[in-house]
């Protein structure tokens, strides 16, 4: 078969149908026949197929199968040597098909497909013109990826104008660098990009390999050819030059494959500079290339420069994309160890896989995690950017802490901002689970409902109150509070998954809850994501989407403990001692006394900066983290005390003891917060992933709340002044 295909790749092949008998004998012919074939109109008529098989001894096994294939009234293909008029032979496409007419014992006609013989081939400018010129161009068109627009021109020069060809092209083309590069010293560093034969050896993909890159030095031809931009021909290259190109590349079958070859060098020249060259050769016996091979072959390459540029910038300009992309989403979600998220972005174009789309999930300090999903209007390059200053900005406003309803405020502004210059809006969801007390927080701008899927399959739309897209006006945004029971699922997305052109976006609401049926709290994130997707792929004109699920469950019950403070001095002593059992209990007994000055300084700060009872917990999330709440909305500020000055260096002992601290209002007042590394796990200590029983009378999950009366077993100590009292 891939003979065949050989053969009838040339467009100069000669087509010859003659009418034959169960027998094989010729009964009928067509005009051109005789002018071909070894035998006169008088002759043909009545000859046997292999009459004329220039060697029938070597066709023995074919011509059995033509013949067998006219008497069962089938379809037969083979290759058969068939002699010419001038004496030479032919290897020919012969193919037969049943026949049925009026003619007297006509069974079947016998196509001849000859392919031009050696001296025939290259003959006829116009039909090399024709054939590189014309239509072949248009096979190319529609395709912008290097690689391919490189082995289409490749199919074009072979066969219709060479034997074997190769495309090299610059280096830093072909790795998509801004501008083509020369060194310094007039080397050119090359890339093959493709090779192609007529007769399908092997020798050539062997001897030139596709993708290798060399660096051919001054003086070359090649060189020559790239640095004038004009063609280089070498007429007939003798076998001692062929050696010798062999003996310089280290590569013996090179001397066989171009020894009394003709070879022909065309650059790929653009208006600002030399991409590549194509190699063409012509093997021995075929026509050399001569002047007017030149001018056909330059104006074929300076057609293919010209698609070669383009695929070289579409590829700088697709990686841009996609490398903005992938910089602008996120690379890892975090969240806590009780809460499991998944992910799906899908973008809008095929051509730009970069759109307005994100999503975010943001572990924060004492067990909480900010689920975000949010959608740029618009598509492209310019979405992504206002998304990746809208994504930087919700990771900063997370992070200082700041409620969701804030947090949408502040982008409401940086969004009015930006569209001074530019008219841009965006709609956003921003989630605020509390692993500890299994509280959600959700504040909504412009944007659909999340669904909410309870444990028993039962799921509903969250009322969040949204409030209008960010960017199109001042307006306040209010955040509502959602008690969410353990196992549950948190569906955020963004618009393009439930609406399209071709459906509602009622329609698309409720396929979305049908996926998250009764099964689906027990079903795997990833089958979700997988099933909410269906579909989505067929639609040509679809929206980017993006698709953030969470299955939010609450911290074991025994990895935090609260304790409520008297409005005294001596809580400070009392906070001490009740951190004790905890920690043992956990086997964190070498971070007791660190800890202890830890807490010892923000019950102090809180007392004297606060008025009322002061609330101490600790949470064993990934980290140990310390809270203190009180009732001042006052956040404290770290600040560096003098010499003289006997406080105000509390903070300071805190941000050198803590691996970080930070402070956050609450409705009730502030909580000042730090956070201690984790040792690793001795022998014998279970991790902190290792769930311990739940304490008896106490519901999972559920903070247990001790009075200092309470942890009377816990070692006390006297009431003592900390190291220092930091200033709010």
């Amino acid at each position: 078969m891939g003979k065949i295909t050989s053969l009838l790749s040339n467009v100069s092949v000669r087509t010859l149908i003659l009418g034959v008998d169960e027998t094989g004998r010729v009964i009928q012919h067509d005009r051109n026949a005789p002018e071909i074939l070894p035998l006169d109109s008088a002759e043909l008529v009545g000859a046997h197929l292999s009459d004329l098989v220039a060697t029938p001894s070597t066709a023995e096994s074919a011509l059995a199968t033509l013949l067998d294939a006219v008497r069962d009234g089938r379809e037969a293909t083979v290759v058969l040597p068939i002699g010419t008029r001038e004496g030479r032979r032919v290897e020919t496409v012969a193919s037969v098909q049943p026949m049925l007419g009026e003619t007297p014992g006509l069974a079947a006609l016998a196509v001849l497909k000859m392919p031009p013989t050696q001296h025939e081939r290259f003959v006829d400018p116009a039909l090399m013109r024709h054939s590189l010129l014309d239509d072949t161009f248009r096979q190319i068109g529609a395709t912008l990826d290097l690689d391919q627009v490189a082995r289409g021109l490749i199919n074009i020069l072979v066969p219709h104008f060479c034997t074997a060809a190769g495309l090299l092209v610059l280096e830093s083309v072909a790795a998509g660098d801004e501008f083509p590069v020369h060194p310094a010293d007039g080397s050119q560093l090359l890339r093959r990009l493709a090779v192609a034969t007529d007769d399908g050896s092997p020798g050539w993909d062997a001897t030139f390999p596709t993708g290798e890159v060399l660096l051919y030095p001054p003086g070359t031809p090649y060189v020559e050819c790239m640095d004038t931009g004009k063609p280089v021909r070498v007429t007939t290259m003798n076998h001692q030059a062929a050696v010798d190109i062999a003996e310089s590349w280290l590569r013996r079958p090179v001397a066989d494959l171009l020894s009394e070859a003709s070879m022909l060098l065309l650059p790929l020249a653009t208006r600002d500079a030399c991409l590549g060259f194509f190699v063409c050769t012509r093997t021995s016996g075929y026509r050399p290339f001569d002047d007017y091979d030149s001018d056909i072959g330059m104006e074929f390459a300076s057609r293919a420069g010209i698609f070669i540029d383009n695929a070289r910038q579409y590829n700088r300009e697709r990686t841009t994309a996609l490398t903005l992309q992938r910089s602008l989403l996120p690379t890892g979600l975090s969240h806590p160890s009780s809460v499991d998220v998944r992910h799906r972005y899908l973008p809008g174009s095929k051509l730009i896989e970069v759109g307005g789309d994100w999503y975010e999930s943001i572990a924060l300090p004492g067990a909480r995690v900010a689920l975000v999903v949010g959608d740029v209007a618009g598509h492209g390059v310019r979405a992504a950017v206002t998304m990746g200053r809208l994504r930087t900005a919700i990771h900063t406003l997370a992070t200082l802490e700041l409620p969701p309803a804030d947090s949408l405020q502040q982008l409401n502004e940086l969004m009015t901002s930006l569209g001074e210059r530019e008219p841009h809006f965006a709609t956003c969801a921003y989630a605020l689970y509390d692993a500890v007390t299994g509280s959600c927080e959700m504040a909504s701008a412009g944007h659909l409902p999340p669904l909410l899927v309870r444990p028993d399959g039962t799921g509903e739309f969250l009322d969040t109150s949204p409030a209008p897209p960010l960017g199109v006006g001042e307006f306040p945004i209010e955040s509502r509070t959602f008690q969410i029971e353990d196992g549950s699922l948190l569906v955020l997305y963004t618009d393009g998954l439930v609406e399209d052109r071709q459906r509602d976006i009622d329609d698309g609401l409720n396929f979305l809850r049908d996926v998250f049926d009764g099964k689906a709290a027990r079903s795997s994130l990833d089958d979700l994501c997988r099933a909410a997707l269906a579909g989505v792929y067929a639609h040509q004109q679809r929206d980017d989407i993006a698709i953030l699920i969470a299955r939010l469950s609450r911290i074991p019950a025994d990895h935090h403990v609260g304790w409520t403070l008297p409005a005294a001095l001596t809580s400070a002593s009392e906070a001490r001692g009740l951190i004790r059992e905890p920690l043992l209990r956990w086997g964190l007994a070498e971070l007791l006394p660190t800890t202890e000055l830890l807490v010892s300084e923000l019950v102090t700060n809180a007392i004297r900066h606060a008025t009322g009872e002061v609330t101490l917990r600790i949470v064993l999330e990934g980290t140990l983290v310390c809270e203190v709440l009180d009732s001042s909305g006052a956040l404290p500020r770290l600040r560096h005390a003098g010499r003289d000055e006997e406080c105000g260096r509390g903070l300071e002992v805190v941000s050198q003891l803590a691996q970080r601290w930070g402070a956050r209002r609450t409705p009730q007042g502030k909580i000042v917060w730090c956070e201690q590394a984790l040792p690793p796990a001795p022998e014998g200590r279970p991790s902190e992933e290792t769930t311990a029983e739940t304490a008896e009378g106490s519901p999972p999950g559920e903070t247990t709340a001790q009075t200092p009366g309470e942890t009377a077993e816990a070692p006390r100590e006297t009431a003592a002044e900390p190291a220092g009292s930091p200033a709010d």
